[in-house]
This record gives structure tokens, C-alpha cells and sequence, in this order.
């Protein structure tokens, strides 16, 4: 892994930074986190006595879940025969049948396509063919120091208690620097945002380092644009979204925020900007990012209505959170309950919270915007709602057919058309004139010629291609 200019070494959390007014998205316990990732303190003596869960999760860790509902394996068995037909056949299915794949995807895509699966959804599979050797290309250059350095001292704080990332140097974070330092040659007047770290992290789980670089940048151009750039224009915008569609799906807690003046700035910006990776439990979270590479941002939209209902909802919930500091601290601490897998993906599902709507209070806090800030420095790209819309704006390219023959005819001389035979056979009968006798025949009169071949064809029309289609003929039976 390359080094900065700080020797590599990680900074207390005290130390850390971000350029321009991006917030730093670590955890409270950073202090506690930033004496972790060596071998000796977590792995203990050895890596024979680490356990862990099926998601790579060192057991008895906060990342770690306790008892699962878990798939019957004949059921997964059958989703991934369905997945694997799916992926095979991807143009015709997101063409023809995406209520299909979007159906699947909200049930859960089996965790060994999972990776895969998303690579297709968010079009990274064909942004990779469309750019091969990229990846290489910017993994081989040096990078700037001031985002180097960041990076490099981020990079213990993401899943220190997963097995990728569980050891300073190893593997999983240099491939995480990798792919960060990519990303910030890629788009250098974006540069690297910390939230981006936790977004490569959960990729690298499923991925490769160049599909997880690829990946990363359909999040941050297509799903997410804006997010990461300096002055978190995008992500404040959507907040106040996010608190003016809350109004209708939660009339009570949409007047208790407001009464506590909090912007929701506080309390969404971490839910967001890392796709709620370090908010959710580990089920969930896949589960979330499932529904979220197919169906888009507006997943993401009710999600965080989802936990603000059920959170602050109603006037019982409201009991212990009477001042502006109690309710932020219920809001950092949410009810497992409510965000267990198979509750929150339900309640996701069915809440009627739709692209267009989305859009349409875009417009509206854009033009409040306009009229408070003026013009948005940051000129991102429209986002795109999901996979079939980016599969829209961005198709597949299509290789040019080439057909083979199966049966290739020696060459001998052309068949003579019906209407030339009889017109030979009359000439023969005919007595010779000096018209069209063999003087004129060895001659080689074109215009007759043309009129036998084709007589009702004008010679100025005769182009290329018809004649290329004649040679064709002879060739394919």
C-alpha cells in the first residue's frame, strides 16, 4: 500500500480532519476504536481463535448479530437458479420483466450473488467493459497527499471488528485505500468525503477492488450525486426533502422536530451519506442496499421515515424526549425493534413514498434555496432513480453482428436471372440485327445489361449495398 507523507502510521481521532465543510462521520467511540486492528489486540493468539458470524463479524462484537431469521436451503437454492437465470439474461429481464427483478430484490438476493447482482443493477458491470484498465491505470499513480493522508487515517475506523478490515495493513484496508485513491484521481475536483469510506468498505465485502471502485463511482455519480462534494449542497437539500415528506407520513413527529428546532442536517446526514452502513443492523443493512441499487434514493427516503414514525411517532414515544438534547439521543439510539430485517423491510415496502414525489420536493426546496443561498455551487448530474433508469441512460453497448455462413457455395459463375433465360432463348429464335447481335453483346452495352438484370431498377439507384445483397445471395443457402 502506498504510504503518505505522514509515515503511514494512524492519527488519534482528535487529529482528524476533512477539507472544506465536510463533517467528520466517525463514531462517539472513536477513542475507544483507534487502539484496535492490530493482530495482537483483536485477533488474541491467533486467527485459529477468532469466530465468526456468517457475515464476517467477529463474534460477541457491536458489529455481530444475534440470532437470525435465516433462509430454508431449498428456498435459497431456488432464488439462486432464478438470480443466476436473471444475470444471464440481464438486458432481456431489466427490458421486459424489471417489476421482476425489483420483486426479487425486495425479497433478499442470495448472499453468493449478491456482489454480482449488484454490479449489474447499478450499471458498474458495463461502466467496468467501457473502461478496461482504468482502475489499473489510476491504481499505478501516486495520488495527492492532502487526500492521501485523510484516507490513510480513516482507514482502521471502518468495520474494525470485521475480518476484512481487522488488521492494520492487511489486505481489506489496503485494498479500501486503493480504491479511495482512486476515486480521488478520478474526480479530483471532488477529492475524497469520509462518508465515501464506509460505502467502499461495504463493496469490498462482496467485491473485487476494481468492480468495488466502479461501483462506488455509479453511487456517487448516479444514486447519490452531489453527496460527497465540499459543500454538502445535495445531502442538505434532501433533508429538507426527507423533513417535508415526513409532514405527511408523520404529522407528529414532523411538529415535534419542528417545536425542538433541529435541522435535519443533525440527525440524517450519517443515515445518508453511508446508506445507513453504519446505522443498521448487518441483515438489514444488506437488505436495504438490496431494494436500494434497484429501486434507488428513494429507499434511502424511506428508510429514515421509517425509523423518524416509529421513533418519534407518537404522543408515547414523545414522553421521554420533551428537549432538543433527549430527542437527539433517542434518534442515536434506535429501538432494535424497529430496525430488525423482516419489520423494516416490510414497512419500507409498503410505504407510498414515490420517485416523483421526491422529485417534485426537489424542485420546490431548490427554488427556496435559490431564494435564500442563490445558485448551488456544485453542479452535480440529475440523479437517476435506479437500476432500470440507469440502464435507460446508459445501455449496454451491442456488439455489431457478423454472421457467419454455414454453408459457403464454391464461386462459379452467377445464376442468370428467369426473365434473362426466356429473353435468351427469343434471341436465339430471332434472326440477328445489328441492334443486338454479337457485335453489340461482346461490346459489352451496359444499359442492356442493367435492364436485364434489373429492369424495372434506374442505373442511378443501383447502389452498393443492393449489389453487395445480390453477392449475398449466392453466398447463404
Amino acid at each position: 500500500m502506498a504510504k503518505s507523507r505522514g509515515g503511514g502510521g494512524p492519527s488519534s481521532p482528535g487529529g482528524r480532519s476533512l477539507a472544506g465543510t465536510r463533517e467528520s462521520l466517525a463514531d462517539p467511540g472513536g477513542d475507544e476504536l483507534s487502539s484496535l486492528g492490530s493482530d495482537s489486540e483483536i485477533n488474541g493468539g491467533g486467527p485459529e481463535e477468532r469466530r465468526v458470524d456468517k457475515f464476517g463479524f467477529i463474534v460477541g462484537s457491536r458489529g455481530a448479530e444475534g440470532t437470525l431469521e435465516e433462509v430454508p436451503l431449498e428456498v435459497l437454492r431456488q432464488r439462486e437458479s432464478k438470480w443466476l437465470d436473471m444475470l444471464n439474461n440481464w438486458d432481456k429481464w431489466m427490458a421486459k420483466k424489471h417489476k421482476k427483478i425489483r420483486l426479487r430484490c425486495q425479497k433478499g438476493i442470495p448472499p453468493s450473488l449478491r456482489g454480482r447482482a449488484w454490479q449489474y443493477l447499478s450499471g458498474s458491470k458495463v461502466k467496468l467493459e467501457q473502461n478496461m484498465g482504468k482502475f489499473d491505470e489510476l491504481d499505478l499513480l501516486t495520488g495527492d497527499p492532502k487526500w492521501l493522508d485523510v484516507i490513510e487515517r480513516d482507514l482502521h475506523r471502518q468495520f474494525p471488528f470485521h475480518e476484512m478490515f481487522v488488521s492494520r495493513g492487511g489486505h481489506g484496508q489496503q485494498d479500501l485505500f486503493r480504491v479511495l485513491k482512486a476515486y480521488t484521481l478520478y474526480r479530483p475536483e471532488e477529492g475524497y468525503c469520509q462518508a465515501q469510506a464506509p460505502i467502499a468498505a461495504v463493496l469490498l465485502m462482496h467485491m473485487p477492488a476494481e468492480q468495488a471502485f466502479w461501483c462506488l463511482v455509479q453511487i456517487c455519480e448516479k444514486y447519490l450525486p452531489g453527496y460527497y462534494s465540499e459543500k454538502l449542497e445535495a445531502i442538505q437539500l434532501d433533508g429538507q426533502i426527507l423533513f417535508s415528506l415526513l409532514h405527511k407520513v408523520s404529522p407528529v413527529a414532523y411538529k415535534h422536530l419542528s417545536k425542538q428546532k433541529i435541522d435535519p442536517i443533525l440527525y440524517m446526514t450519517e443515515w445518508f451519506m453511508c446508506a445507513f452502513s453504519r446505522t443498521l443492523p448487518w441483515s438489514s443493512v444488506l437488505r436495504v442496499w438490496d431494494m436500494f441499487f434497484c429501486e434507488g434514493v428513494k429507499i434511502i427516503f424511506r428508510v429514515g421515515l421509517v425509523l423518524l414514525k416509529h421513533t418519534l411517532g407518537s404522543s408515547d414515544k414523545l414522553k421521554s424526549c420533551q428537549g432538543q438534547y433527549e430527542t437527539m439521543e433517542r434518534l442515536r439510539a434506535l429501538s432494535p425493534k424497529i430496525m430488525q430485517e423482516a419489520f423494516l423491510v416490510q414497512e419500507v415496502i409498503e410505504l407510498p413514498v414515490t420517485e416523483r414525489q421526491i422529485e417534485r420536493e426537489h424542485l420546490i426546496q431548490l427554488k427556496k434555496w435559490r431564494e435564500m443561498h442563490g445558485e448551488l455551487q456544485c453542479k452535480s448530474p440529475p440523479r437517476l432513480h435506479g437500476a432500470k433508469a440507469i440502464s435507460e441512460a446508459e445501455p449496454a453497448p451491442r456488439k455489431a453482428l457478423e454472421p457467419v455462413p454455414s454453408i459457403i457455395v464454391s464461386p462459379g459463375p452467377a445464376p442468370v436471372p428467369k426473365a434473362r433465360k426466356s429473353k435468351e432463348k427469343s434471341r436465339e429464335k430471332a434472326p440477328a440485327s445489328p441492334a443486338n447481335g454479337p457485335g453489340a453483346e461482346g461490346n459489352g452495352a451496359p444499359g442492356t445489361t442493367r435492364e436485364l438484370l434489373h429492369p424495372q431498377v434506374s442505373p442511378h439507384h443501383q447502389s452498393k449495398e443492393s449489389l453487395s445483397s445480390r453477392e449475398s445471395e449466392d453466398t447463404y443457402l
